[in-house]
């Protein structure tokens, strides 16, 4: 038996002992516990890795075990470890043997269980760990704390805040970090008082930042404004995590930046940040000039200048100078093209926008370096600088082919009364790429004098540059075009008749393309088949399916493949047999392509085939399985994809969650809803819930009405990053919940992102809600 998973780094004994465990395992099962507990101290880390993994896969069997060396062989630390890690991956109820190792009189037993419990993010076992928050043992609080911080969560907040305020830093420090991460209002003020204490400021300053409260503002820009350069440049990185946590949770930031404006001195702020510009680093740099352009006045430019001759801060810098004033940080970007290099110009010329910079740009065409002569074409084509159109068509001489393709798509982009002229002399050119290149120009845009360019280019001797003019014909409105590729239909070159055929499927619907195409169905080429196919589906053709279908069986793949696909666009119900039939092809490439074809037919018939197919061991058959899935109505196809959710593979994971967020229908929104309590999925999650859908804010507020602490605050926030009016009315609807934990999340995320409106509703909830919590927290939140 030999052990394919086996690294290659492993020694011959190694190898042999982890062979020897797969065979004992598999024998013996759950009858090899007392072996697999005795080998936790396998001197090999791999081969103890492999006993844990195979403990882990007992599940039940192994837990009680388990637990019961945790408290009784204490002797060896390795064997400690690798038993806690056995029950972290447990496939068994591991939680329940956790919580019974809480009740052991011996700290480093209760702290075990407390971190197999926080790795295992059990729910359930918040109000124990809440509990150890205040043992007598600092290890266990400890590791209580740190325990809740994985599991995360409001549950425990109180607790947070009391071991914060204890000042014993073995359990005032880990807890600053976990109390900044639970997205709490109580965790503001706790957390602003230790700002004045040198040992906990700036581990209090970075917990604010995460805290996601626009109340964090104020103290962090007050400790900004009094302290030393290092310091100030930790409560601008802490500002800038603010801000992006503002958003990642509430969608827009506008609210919190209008409370760091009021909360600055802006001529004391600018002077401290540019101070601490010297020693920065580049994620401070970049926090510095966020906060330069949200403080915005004209003070904060001849700080941020300088920072666009940077690659790192080039970006960040533009962004401030662009938030301050629009028509002055344009002026400073064309400055800085006009007198940069190639490594500034290179930065810049993404950023440029406004047509007013046409003239500077087009002086980066003849810069040396080839990567920022494609980045001026880009912009040029970006700003709409039309009179750069001759300098665009001097670039198609240049040696590097990324330029030349750069200043083609620039002169389709602009046109202008000169685009035909230049590219009919073009076409003459003595190079074959400055040949190819006109020819896409004349075919993109149509030109009545273009078809006797592309007639002559045929014969072109490059092979390129007639493949490119045959492509062309179809787009250009003249008989003679379309004759021409009938007649090279049936060139004896197959260098010719593929592209023609191809091209065929360019065309209008016409008789005579049809009848080429159907003939070239036979054609002796593999790909000349191959594009009759897709030309005959491209135009919709139902009669070509009963000629198509036979070619599911072509000896060529990717003939295979291209009359799957044609038969897909064709709503023939002699376009379901060979999809289905294909759908169990040996060939990977074909199963998939008739899978996306059943997706796209729709039928009954083939959902069962789709649905097993979703549970197919290659990864890339599940992924197109479920693509075709998402295209399917009906509530087998939406169960498909919610199990997804739950694949080993993190690609077919994060595509199910896609197809979710596009799903219509309030089903898929609750599917969604609920992978909000999931800490590892909770933010592609909320990213999916923020994408308009049907029914979207009406299911959250549903959601909201039944969702716990741990989760309302949540579906809070995806109805706040939603937007616009169903997002905010959803908002005020729960306001009204029977669900107290709706309520205290709805009132927290109006207060933050719309502080005025909700003002009203939160003096009502706090002078009339029947729930204590409620209405303390509403106080708390109009106070600030």
């Amino acid at each position: 038996m030999t052990r394919r998973d086996a690294p290659l780094w492993l020694s011959d004994a190694e190898r042999q002992r982890l062979e020897a465990l797969d065979r004992q395992v598999a024998a013996e099962g759950a009858a090899a516990l007392p072996a697999l507990l005795d080998r936790l101290v396998e001197p090999s880390w791999a081969v103890r890795r492999a006993v844990v993994a195979a403990l882990a896969a007992l599940g039940d069997a192994a837990v009680a075990p388990l637990c019961d060396l945790l408290a009784a062989r204490r002797d060896d630390e390795a064997r400690i470890a690798a038993a806690v890690d056995a029950l972290v991956a447990s496939t068994g109820d591991a939680d329940q043997g956790a919580l019974r190792l809480l009740d052991d009189p011996r700290p480093a037993v209760i702290a075990d269980g407390a971190q197999v419990l926080g790795r295992r993010r059990s729910a359930q076992a918040i109000p124990a760990l809440r509990g150890l928050i205040t043992h007598a043992d600092d290890n266990v609080a400890v590791a209580a704390i740190e325990a809740l911080g994985r599991i995360g969560g409001r549950a425990a907040v109180d607790a947070l805040v009391a071991a914060v305020e204890s000042r014993r830093f073995f359990r005032t420090f880990p807890a600053i970090d976990v109390l900044g991460r639970s997205g709490d209002p109580r965790a503001v003020k706790p957390l602003a008082d230790l700002l004045g204490e040198p040992v906990y400021a700036h581990e209090a300053c970075r917990a604010r930042g995460r805290t996601a409260e626009r109340a964090a503002a104020a103290p962090l820009l007050s400790f900004l404004a009094a302290q030393p350069e290092a310091s100030v440049r930790v409560a601008a990185v802490a500002l800038a995590e603010l801000h992006a946590a503002y958003r990642e949770r509430f969608g827009g930031v506008a609210a919190l930046e209008d409370a760091i404006r009021r909360a600055a001195s802006p001529d004391l702020v600018i002077r401290r940040l540019a101070q601490a510009l010297g020693g920065a680093d580049a994620p401070e740099q970049a926090a510095i000039c966020l906060l330069l352009g949200i403080i915005g006045t004209d003070a904060a430019v001849p700080v941020l200048t300088p920072l666009l001759d940077a690659p790192a801060t080039v970006d960040a810098a533009a962004a401030a100078l662009d938030a301050i004033d629009q028509r002055s940080a344009e002026l400073q970007l064309h400055k800085a093209l006009r007198e940069g290099d190639s490594q500034r110009r290179r930065g810049i010329l993404p950023r440029i926008t406004s047509p007013t910079g046409v003239d500077d740009v087009a002086a980066c065409l003849t810069d040396p370096d080839p990567g920022v002569r494609a980045l001026a074409c880009d912009a040029l084509a970006r700003i709409g600088g039309a009179r750069a159109v001759p300098a665009l068509f001097g670039l198609l001489t240049d040696p590097d082919a990324r330029v030349v393709q750069a200043a083609t798509g620039a002169i389709q982009s602009l046109g202008s009364d000169e685009t035909e002229r230049l590219a009919l002399e073009a076409a003459r050119a003595p190079a074959a790429t400055v040949r190819r290149a006109a020819i896409r120009i004349l075919s993109y845009f149509g030109f009545a004098r273009a078809l006797e360019p592309l007639l002559q280019a045929l014969g072109d001797p490059d092979p390129r540059v007639r493949a490119t003019a045959i492509q062309g014909l179809p787009f250009i409105d003249d008989r003679a075009a379309v004759e021409r590729l009938l007649e090279l239909a049936r060139a004896p070159d197959e260098a010719a008749r593929a592209p023609a055929v191809r091209a065929l499927g360019q065309c209008p619907p016409d008789p005579r393309v049809t009848a080429s195409l159907l003939r070239a169905l036979g054609d002796p080429a593999p790909w000349v088949r191959y594009y009759a196919c897709q030309s005959l589906g491209r135009l919709g053709e139902e009669q070509a399916a009963p000629a198509i279908a036979p070619l599911v069986r072509d000896p060529a793949g990717q003939v295979r493949v291209a009359a799957i696909e044609a038969l897909a666009h064709l709503k023939s119900p002699l376009a379901a047999g060979p999809l289905q039939e294909a759908a169990a092809d040996p060939d990977p490439d074909v199963r998939r392509a008739a899978l996306i074809g059943l997706g796209l037919q729709r039928r009954p018939e083939g959902l069962p085939l789709l649905l097993q197919a979703a549970t197919s061991p290659d990864t890339a058959t599940r992924l197109v399985a479920l693509s075709a899935l998402a295209e399917v109505d009906g509530a087998e196809g939406l169960e498909a994809l919610e199990r997804a959710v739950a694949d080993p593979d993190e690609g077919v994971r994060t595509a199910a969650i896609g197809f979710l967020a596009a799903a219509p229908g309030p089903a898929a929104t609750r599917a969604l809803a609920g992978l909000l309590a999931d800490p590892a999925l909770r933010q592609q999650a909320l990213a999916a819930l923020a994408t308009p859908g049907e029914d979207r804010a009406p299911a959250l507020v549903a959601a909201l009405d039944a969702a716990t602490d741990e989760v309302a605050p949540w579906l809070a926030s995806a109805l706040a990053r939603l937007g616009g009016p169903p997002g905010a009315a959803g908002l005020q609807q729960a306001l009204g919940s029977a669900n107290p934990a709706a309520r205290k999340a709805a009132a927290t995320t109006l207060a933050a992102v719309a502080p005025d409106d909700a003002r009203a509703a939160l003096e009502g909830l706090a002078r009339h809600d029947p729930d204590p919590e409620v209405r303390r927290l509403c106080q708390l939140l109009l106070a600030r």
